[in-house]
């Protein structure tokens, strides 16, 4: 019969926990990285949401433009500015870089505000059936906007907090995980929505 010593059996117990506390740990950091890795992607989503919504602003400024242009002879500006916002828009779209998405989109809703600020002068075109379409149109984007921005930064908080966090911080900085940025309206002028009414 084949016996075990009292010093025997302690080895096993000293090595039965080592590898415990390694398969533990092991799954400790899988469960981290992956969890990291979800609110990354979830980041990711919202922003592609935030860029959708904006997408459709930009697609229905020109033919908002389009309906008032019967009734107005709008100024050159308003076609410069539009056109400039949304080049700009494009490449930070292309980009991932929020701060310039938020940026086009500040100056889009200036256009937004000066182009409806021309229509308020013509009885007769906010009466028209396709403008008021286009106006409901707008307000619903810019709701959805609304909402898709604060959905994002919820989720950018989340993913930073984690990222910071102890001890998951130490997961993120061994696997180069980066901060997200907010979708922050930067210029103090631009804190309100371009107001869509008629």
């Amino acid at each position: 019969m084949f016996l075990i010593s009292v010093g025997g059996w302690i080895g096993i117990g000293v090595g039965l926990l080592f590898l415990i506390l390694i398969i533990v740990l092991i799954s400790w950091v899988i469960k981290c990285y992956n969890a990291l890795v979800q609110l990354r992607n979830k980041v990711r989503n919202a922003l592609s949401q935030i860029d959708v919504q904006l997408k459709r602003r930009f697609d229905l400024i020109p033919n908002l433009v389009e309906s008032v242009k019967g009734y107005v002879k709008l100024e050159e500006g308003i076609f410069t500015e539009f056109a400039k916002a949304r080049g700009l828009y494009q490449s930070a779209s292309a980009k991932q870089d929020v701060q310039g998405m938020a940026e086009a989109s500040q100056s889009l809703g200036g256009v937004v505000s000066r182009l409806l600020m021309v229509t308020e002068q013509y009885p007769t075109l906010k009466a028209d059936v396709q403008f008021i379409d286009l106006q409901k149109q707008l307000k619903d984007t810019e709701s959805q906007i609304a909402y898709s921005r604060q959905f994002y930064n919820d989720i950018v908080l989340k993913y930073n907090n984690k990222i910071e966090m102890f001890p998951s911080n130490i997961i993120a900085g061994m696997f180069k995980f980066e901060r997200a940025q907010f979708f922050e309206i930067t210029k103090e002028e631009q804190r309100e929505a371009p107001q869509v009414k008629f």
